[in-house]
């Protein structure tokens, strides 16, 4: 009898153990609480991902990297068991399409939803759980020929700074006034990442490791539907595809007409919830660094999809609709909006397939090849390092000479190559997203965009650029190793070029190990070689106390990479001596950073990871709240990123510690600080067109949007002169092409330097600018310096950080941290 019951009890448990693994919790099971009644902190996302992988064998876990808060980013696969059993060759044979090889039997569609890269839009990922389940239990029979890949969170460090705040704050029982705190999020909200980065305006410059990890996982897919989950304004109806004029012209009929079919799937389930909606408006797709338009230009159909909400909707607030939007409903909309995705993708696997597989046809685009000239090897391999992470292939010249579209003079001309030289082919599978990153000009079908309208890699990276309608032959590109430099005695100094950030970045190693430095302020010639202006000299003067100098010195070079020369007297055959006056100290620089209210996140957060990643030198950060308690003589040079600073800083105060030998680096907005004032030489530029009034009141009400942008310049690349005898401009050459993001233009400064300016004859070479604002440029400032006392305030009217991908303008941002103001050495 102890028998019977014993073998009973082990079937028993047997059936359990069977019934469980075919079964799993739903999140509001797993988390303990229904799911839109609080928000979800990550661990417990993560959690509940782990959980449903585990109890599911058609579901897989992967950890593909981690944020710079330590954070976990990761993926879950989900389809049917017998896709997931053979998941790496459906992966390796969707890869084959691109190449124009195919499986005839292979039609899985491939459908990859991410959600939450904006930290405060956090319905997203709460939607992410409930869409998971959904698909692996009403809905699975779509698995049997389509794999789904979920990215629950992009950005996890802003969606719990977004989610702890919240928590922190709101009400018990929540409350729906959109004036409470819980609706007011303080700064830098939730919605950029650790470094103030907009994720969503990352993908094709990779700056943040998030994107970087997540883009290494994305191409050994290259999904054919990519769907971004989003938030917009509280009292916005959802928005989905089609998206809105323009689209860049290769996007395809196809991948135009399929999101269109998509968008009536949705339609389908919100008519019949009588749910508000809109398409076609706003949401363009031009702009490559976008989560819909980059998966675009890589075959697939990239879509954003938008829910009313954002940080402002906490778990529910009473909008200027008269009804009350709940973190329940926005999780309910995106959950539908992603299940009728994932439905019609299964319907439609095999047309996902062939057309997929028809994109990577190349031919008919217009340039075949792009030709790099190598004049200045560290912004070559700086741009190699990016086309890696894009895995776009390139490869070495022949010598000859190559004729095209020259970047610089914007016409026909040609150019000497050789093997050192870097040619880009288009007949490649990232052909189209070559064309989209590197065309000079990107064709707009509409002036009316929701980004910048040009970011051309030529012009980003300063690199003298022919596209060619022809095809350029090429071998492989061949690295030279760079030999080592090795101690060779005491030299009398030591020399190094300044005309790249691998540059600056070996002055910072300098600097923070205690060795003095100083620069030339004029070319000069030793031992048969020449140095340009701004040339790095460290002379056993300046550190005569240090023990092993030459060591040192030898051994920083060679951890940055940095060819260095030494010299052995301080006699040179041409310009001036070391001695001379025009050899001037750079000093350990005492840098700070306002930040808090007032201040433009992004800004701040570009100067902050430039800094912290790039330069890798210290940077003192201080909230708006205290700064009036600052002790500004503690502090060398002050950068004042983009914003308003009208309430915050005391312009007397500031212009007496400049006074004392200060120097304050103004961008973007932050010039207003000082523009118009007597104190100050920065004048704004007069208006060309006086305003009518009258015109502009008779404008139709549907015509005003479109007329307003005769007055907009939407990130558009001009071209400006510069005065490269000036260390603000050294390492540079006498004309520099700027991403101008706005109209806003200044005067030319009558006392003090016009280092970059626009001329009579600069013009707009890519993007969008409105015939009114492009006649405020002319004769306009850039980047200029003006002397206050002993010191000076450096004013750049363009971001030369913006965003971290307009690479050829970090220098100037350098100089004027390092090399404006230097006159004495400082203890």
């Amino acid at each position: 009898m102890k028998l019977k019951n014993c073998f009973f009890a082990i079937l028993c448990i047997f059936f359990i153990v069977r019934a469980q693994g075919q079964s799993v919790q739903s999140p509001s099971d797993f988390l303990g609480y229904e799911l839109g009644t609080r928000f979800t902190r990550h661990h417990k996302v993560v959690d509940y991902f782990k959980y449903v992988s585990k109890s599911l064998s058609n579901v897989k876990f992967e950890k593909y990297g981690e944020t710079n808060e330590f954070r976990p980013l990761f993926l879950t696969y989900l389809s049917s068991q017998k896709n997931i059993d053979r998941l790496d060759e459906i992966r390796k044979n969707n890869l084959q399409q691109t190449n124009n090889k195919t499986n005839a039997s292979e039609n899985i569609a491939i459908v990859w939803l991410s959600y939450n890269v904006h930290g405060n839009e956090a319905s997203a990922t709460e939607s992410a759980m409930k869409t998971l389940y959904e698909l692996v239990t009403s809905k699975k029979e779509w698995l049997d020929n389509t794999v789904v890949i979920v990215d629950p969170c992009l950005n996890p460090d802003g969606r719990d700074r977004y989610v702890n705040w919240y928590n922190q704050v709101k009400s018990s029982p929540y409350d729906i006034d959109k004036m409470a705190i819980e609706h007011n999020e303080p700064w830098p909200r939730g919605r950029p990442n650790h470094y103030l980065f907009d994720l969503n305006r990352d993908w094709a410059w990779a700056s943040q490791e998030e994107t970087k990890a997540r883009l290494k996982v994305y191409h050994r897919w290259l999904p054919h539907i990519h769907v971004d989950f989003h938030e917009q304004g509280m009292n916005a109806p959802y928005y989905f595809a089609p998206a809105a004029e323009p689209f860049h012209e290769v996007i395809t009929d196809w991948q135009r007409d399929f999101q269109t079919q998509i968008g009536k799937n949705h339609i389908k389930y919100f008519d019949k919830e009588g749910w508000l909606y809109f398409t076609k408006e706003h949401f363009d797709l031009f702009y490559p660094s976008y989560g819909d338009t980059y998966p675009t230009y890589l075959g697939a159909i990239g879509m954003t999809y938008e829910q009313a909400g954002g940080g402002a909707g906490g778990l529910g607030v009473f909008n200027n609709e008269d009804e009350i939007l709940t973190l329940k409903n926005r999780i309910k909309h995106h959950t539908v909006s992603g299940l009728s995705t994932v439905e019609i993708a299964s319907q439609n696997a095999g047309k996902l397939n062939a057309e997929f597989k028809k994109f990577f046809n190349n031919e008919t685009l217009k340039y075949k090849s792009y030709v790099l000239k190598n004049d200045n090897s560290d912004k070559i391999s700086k741009l190699k390092a990016l086309l890696d992470t894009h895995h776009i292939s390139y490869g070495s010249c022949n010598k000859g000479t190559v004729k095209g579209y020259d970047y610089s003079s914007q016409k026909e001309g040609k150019m000497e190559v050789d093997k050192n030289d870097l040619v880009i082919n288009t007949n490649q599978p990232k052909g189209k997203m070559i064309k989209a990153l590197f065309e000079p000009n990107a064709k707009l079908s509409d002036s009316l965009t929701y980004d910048i309208t040009a970011w051309s890699l030529p012009y980003a990276h300063g690199i003298k650029t022919i596209a060619s309608k022809t095809k350029v032959a090429m071998s492989d590109f061949s690295t030279s190793v760079k030999t080592k430099t090795k101690v060779e005695g005491k030299a009398y100094a030591y020399l190094s070029k300044w005309n790249s950030i691998n540059d600056a970045k070996f002055l910072s190693a300098l600097i923070k190990n205690n060795i003095r430095v100083r620069f030339s302020e004029k070319d000069f010639k030793i031992s048969g070689k020449k140095f340009s202006r701004g040339s790095l000299i460290i002379l056993r003067a300046d550190n005569q106390e240090m023990e092993g100098f030459d060591a040192k010195v030898v051994a920083i070079a060679n951890n940055s990479d940095r060819t260095i020369t030494p010299a052995f007297t301080g006699f040179v055959e041409l310009g001036k001596d070391f001695g001379s006056n025009t050899v001037k100290p750079i000093n350990k620089q005492k840098v700070a950073v306002l930040t808090g209210d007032s201040v433009s996140s992004l800004g701040m957060g570009e100067v902050w990871h430039f800094f912290e990643k790039e330069l890798e030198y210290p940077l003192l950060r201080i909230d708006t709240r205290t700064f009036s308690r600052v002790d500004l003589q503690k502090i060398d040079v002050l950068i004042l990123p983009n914003g308003t600073y009208k309430k915050v800083i005391d312009t007397k105060k500031l212009k007496s510690w400049v006074q004392r030998g200060g120097t304050v680096i103004a961008i973007g907005h932050a010039l207003k600080v000082f523009a118009n004032k007597k104190e100050f030489a920065l004048k704004t530029k007069k208006k060309a067109v006086k305003k009518d009034s009258l015109s502009e009141s008779l404008t139709p009400y549907n015509m005003r949007e479109r007329k307003n942008i005769e007055n907009l310049i939407t990130g558009s690349i001009f071209e400006s002169k510069v005065d490269i005898t000036h260390p603000l401009a050294f390492g540079y050459n006498n004309s520099y092409f700027s991403l101008k993001l706005t109209s806003e233009a200044y005067a030319f400064l009558p006392k003090g330097s016009n280092v970059a300016y626009f001329n009579s004859t600069s013009k707009n070479v890519a993007g969008f600018a409105g015939n009114k604002a492009l006649k405020k440029v002319p004769e306009s400032l850039l980047f200029g310096e003006e002397r206050v006392g002993r010191g000076s305030i450096v004013y750049m009217v363009d971001n030369p950080l913006f965003r971290s991908f307009w690479e050829n303008g970090k220098l100037f941002f350098v100089n004027a941290v390092f090399m404006v103001n230097s006159d004495e050495l400082r203890n």
